[in-house]
């Protein structure tokens, strides 16, 4: 497997991981939207805490993000994720702040 292949690798494998944390954060607001609580909703709620430590480990870094980096020398955002540019930046900002708002209806549900 030559460089460009394992970098299409990686990619394929981090915009699968980012889909499933999208919807694991978007099923977090729901519930809190829709007053649907359950054992589900903390799970959630832990794996996203999970890849929260885990960016905090890598100094804000997704560690696949550091490994695509051996197999190119691009500075563009998205050069790692199969994502528009402009999400790829502001990524951490816009999912960690629908994540804070899920679980702010989600304490406000089961207060």
């Amino acid at each position: 497997m030559n460089n460009r292949q394992r970098l299409l690798a990686i990619k394929w494998l981090h915009t699968l991981i980012w889909a499933f944390f999208v919807a694991v954060i978007f099923y977090i607001l729901y519930c809190g939207i829709a007053n649907d609580v359950q054992v589900y909703t903390w799970i959630a709620i832990g794996l996203v805490l999970g890849e929260g430590l885990v960016l905090l480990l890598f100094r804000m870094f997704c560690p696949l993000t550091i490994w695509a980096r051996k197999y190119s020398s691009s500075t563009k955002d998205n050069f790692d994720i199969f994502l528009p540019e402009w999400l790829a930046r502001y990524n951490k900002v816009i999912f960690t702040t629908l994540f804070l708002i899920g679980v702010l209806f989600v304490i406000y549900r089961i207060l």
